[in-house]
């Protein structure tokens, strides 16, 4: 097979999440609208079709206990646990656990059979369930069906057909290693697990050491970047190991195939074939290790607790050839009954689970939870309902019966409009008194940009609603140059005041409304500045957040490490370990940009000056009032030679000719003209006729990106 051009120059910027945004992959077309097709399923007959499934056992695969609902339970959670708070990738959007690298995780072995046991109801109901719900749905019916009350379920997560090409899981090689910890152990800052192919941490122990104390430090760190605190993580936990076992019947390097990546055609992607035994059944080899964690392992008890808390546990190696736990006394433990046969097996522990008990801060909750099993089911019912819905955004996008009434703070809830939006007239006029005050065209766009920019496609988090940016933290990142903000702020903050009070129709504007409106009239009279004509879309009806309702330690994880739009790096920049363009390209793609909207947007945004600190960095114009092509055009002219500066991620362009010193700029910049790609894009803007293209280009991404949280307007 021959090279690609990644494979050839390994150094060259990758593109290819952002090729993502530009091609339609789904095969049903722009026209479908799975929110619609959702609201035409009958749910009720879901739910019994898949609970009638779960104790339908296959002799082909057949269910542990005459139950498949742990089995479920596990594809469900390794579904949506894949997500973190870093950049708000991975989860179970997407239902991309069908697709590699996830599908061939070694963590997710033999879970390829769970989603061909669901394959018949997804063929019944057709577009009217995704993947990606059905898999989690799947779960919540299992935990129903052996007892246990859920918190509720929301649909919406719209299924993908091809993997997430953006999704950084770590640099290892190899799967089951963990090059992804500095000499201190402190996990690298963009990633969520701990091991390659783990969804979180190794069962057996840190680096395969059964050590609870140094397992329980893995499991708050893993934890805690994909959004949980020690409740909610011990919840998890205890729950979820109240059901089902795991398997290692024998060691899986002597007896288990290829991934379904590997393995031959003639499986028809399914993989781990075993050749121990019959390799299903009481044969089944997984995780390696083996047993059940009590004697009722498809019911919702407390039994696991009962367990852990009540008798001493001591490592030993499992048939599989894994660590794992055994009680001391054995005798007095409730042994469990075989998953299929008429015998009985002795119950056993993981690491993770000692972890809980040796931890004092977990050992304190999880006591709690034995002595209250009450407030035990909702914990866990809470964690769980976070578990499998983080990713999805704010509850406007949640679909289905069974959406709960409450609104959680993770969600980032918005109160409801209680006031008429402002309607074309008034918007204009509001432009005007906004383009009165004495505030810069790069103050109005900067600010707008710090305000909508926060948004993450990855997890619908963020953006301009709310207006968010007037609270902690963002309002105090060094990003946003929170001096200069303070002033936009205020000034808006006195024009909001001065409308609202003077309108007695109902009609009244928020103060989000008003920082993309001034960032849409600056740009407006940039464009007509250079002579052309142009009005910015502006949808009103943003509402303004409330500070109680806005976690600040949440938002913490939206502060950007760099902003190549703004051509800033911030001192966290160093330790992800990537160049400024790959973040840039990274930033774009939360963004949900193309190739083309990421290079409009930036090369307008120089154009108007719109920089940190007000620095010439990447300024390739004398005239930062006019929104022209100024900056393709410099850049891409050989009347300047480009020399690495002493600073660093500096660039300084000489005129040939006079050995002067005329720009600046940085990696962000020279990249459009370096990248053979961006470069092509470019000298489509930098052409004599390229300039009216520009314009309308980049007001179109702008709108884009200033609407992209306003999902009450879908």
């Amino acid at each position: 097979m021959s090279k690609t051009n990644q494979e050839w120059w390994p150094e060259s910027l990758d593109l290819s999440s952002l090729d993502q945004n530009a091609r339609q992959s789904d095969p049903r077309g722009d026209d479908f609208d799975y929110a619609e097709a959702f609201e035409s399923l009958d749910y009720e007959a879901l739910k019994s079709d898949l609970t009638e499934m779960m104790t339908d056992s296959k002799d082909w695969w057949p269910a542990d206990y005459g139950h498949y609902g742990p089995l479920f339970i596990r594809m469900a959670w390794h579904s949506a646990g894949t997500y973190r708070t870093t950049d708000g990738r991975g989860g179970a959007a997407g239902g991309r656990q069908r697709f590699e690298p996830l599908g061939s995780w070694p963590d997710n072995a033999n879970l390829d059979k769970a989603r061909r046991l669901l394959w018949p109801i997804k063929q019944k109901y057709g577009d009217q369930i995704s993947w990606a719900d059905l898999i989690v749905l799947a779960g919540n019916v299992a935990m129903e069906s052996m007892g246990f009350e859920t918190f509720g379920f929301a649909g919406g997560r719209e299924d993908a057909f091809e993997p997430d090409e953006s999704v950084d899981w770590g640099p290892e090689t190899e799967m089951e290693s963990w090059d992804r910890f500095d000499a201190e152990d402190f996990l690298q800052s963009q990633l969520g697990a701990t091991v390659m192919g783990l969804i979180y941490v190794n069962p057996e122990g840190p680096e395969g050491e059964p050590d609870p104390e140094w397992s329980a430090e893995r499991i708050r760190t893993s934890f805690s970047r994909m959004a949980m605190d020690d409740r909610q993580t011990a919840a998890l936990i205890a729950g979820g190991h109240t059901f089902g076992k795991v398997h290692g019947a024998d060691d899986p390097e002597e007896h288990v195939g290829p991934e379904p990546a590997a393995a031959p055609i003639e499986d028809m992607g399914l993989g781990w074939e075993s050749d121990y035994g019959s390799g299903k059944g009481d044969d089944t080899i997984t995780s390696g290790i083996e047993g059940p964690w009590n004697s009722t392992p498809t019911m919702w008890d407390t039994s696991y607790l009962d367990n852990l808390l009540n008798h001493e546990w001591e490592p030993e190696k499992g048939p599989g050839g894994a660590w794992q736990w055994t009680p001391v006394d054995a005798d007095e433990v409730e042994d469990a009954p075989e998953a299929h046969g008429d015998g009985e097996q002795t119950p056993m522990m993981l690491t993770t689970d000692v972890a809980l008990k040796r931890d004092p801060e977990y050992r304190e909750i999880i006591e709690e939870f034995y002595n209250d099993p009450r407030e035990f089911m909702t914990a866990f019912a809470e964690a769980w309902y976070k578990l499998i819905h983080r990713d999805m955004g704010p509850p406007e996008r949640f679909l289905g019966p069974e959406v709960p009434d409450e609104t959680m703070i993770w969600q980032d809830p918005l109160p409801d409009r209680d006031f008429a939006p402002v309607d074309e007239n008034t918007a204009k006029q509001l432009k005007d008194e906004i383009l009165d005050t004495n505030l810069t065209t790069q103050q109005l766009v900067k600010t707008a940009w710090a305000s909508a920019s926060t948004y993450r496609s990855s997890d619908k988090r963020g953006g301009a609603n709310g207006a968010r940016i007037r609270f902690e933290p963002q309002r105090s990142w060094d990003v946003n140059e929170p001096d200069q903000l303070e002033e936009v702020l205020s000034t808006y903050e006195d024009i909001k005041a001065e409308f609202n009070d003077s309108r007695s129709d109902g009609t009244a504007v928020s103060l989000a409304d008003l920082i993309v409106l001034g960032g849409n009239a600056a740009i407006e009279e940039a464009a007509a500045a250079a002579g052309h004509d142009v009005d910015v879309p502006f949808e009103p009806g943003r509402v303004d957040a409330e500070e109680e309702w806005t976690d600040a330690e949440s938002f913490e994880a939206l502060k950007p490490a760099a902003d190549g739009f703004r051509n800033y790096i911030g001192d966290d920049f160093e330790g992800l370990d990537r160049t400024a363009e790959e973040h840039l390209v990274d930033q774009a793609d939360l963004l949900d940009l193309t190739p083309d909207e990421m290079t409009a947007l930036l090369g307008g945004l120089r154009t108007l000056g719109v920089s940190y600190q007000d620095t010439s960095l990447g300024v390739l114009t004398d005239d930062t009032e006019s929104l022209d092509n100024d900056f393709f055009v410099n850049l891409l002219d050989m009347q300047y030679d480009w020399e690495e500066a002493d600073e660093d991620h500096v660039y300084e362009g000489y005129d040939r000719e006079t050995d002067s010193l005329k720009w600046e700029a940085t990696r962000f910049d020279l990249i459009f003209g370096s990248n053979s790609r961006l470069r092509a894009l470019a000298e489509v803007y930098a052409s004599n006729d390229g300039e009216a293209e520009l314009v309308e280009d980049f007001v179109a991404a702008w709108h884009k990106v200033m609407t992209a949280d306003r999902f009450d307007l879908e």
